[in-house]
């Protein structure tokens, strides 16, 4: 059975920073791309970030470039979004998912294109 367990959310000021963990289990981990997902009360959910299975590839939306930072440990099965100079409008509930590519070096934003999900991690930015 597949889980992703997101973790590392809280509530921080504005300026601040967060990381948040994901942890998988059930898969070969290293067969899959990885993305950080977000949805704020009301709103669609968004691409935040993705990374190659390789790692050597990523993606970011325009909103988070510069401030966040995708990685990923493929011996620990986890990856991580190192937020810094959070704002308020990152406030969301964010979430992991896992794409099987066959290509190693391939990064995928849509969300549609993967295959689990995490419960997903609350973040609270204060102005």
């Amino acid at each position: 059975q597949v889980q992703l367990v997101e973790s590392g959310g809280g509530l921080v000021q504005a300026g601040g920073s967060l990381r948040l963990s994901c942890a998988a289990s059930g898969l070969t981990f290293s067969s899959y791309a990885m993305g950080w997902f977000r949805q704020a009360p009301g709103k669609e959910r968004e691409s935040v970030a993705a990374i190659s299975r390789s790692g050597t590839r990523n993606y970011y939306a325009d909103s988070v470039k510069g401030r966040f930072t995708i990685s990923r440990d493929n011996a620990k099965n986890t990856v991580y979004l190192q937020m810094n100079s959070l704002k308020p409008e990152d406030t969301a509930v964010y979430s992991c998912a896992a794409d099987r590519t066959l290509d190693s070096a391939t990064v995928v934003s849509a969300s549609y294109f993967y295959d689990y999900w995490g419960q997903g991690t609350q973040v609270t930015v204060s102005s």
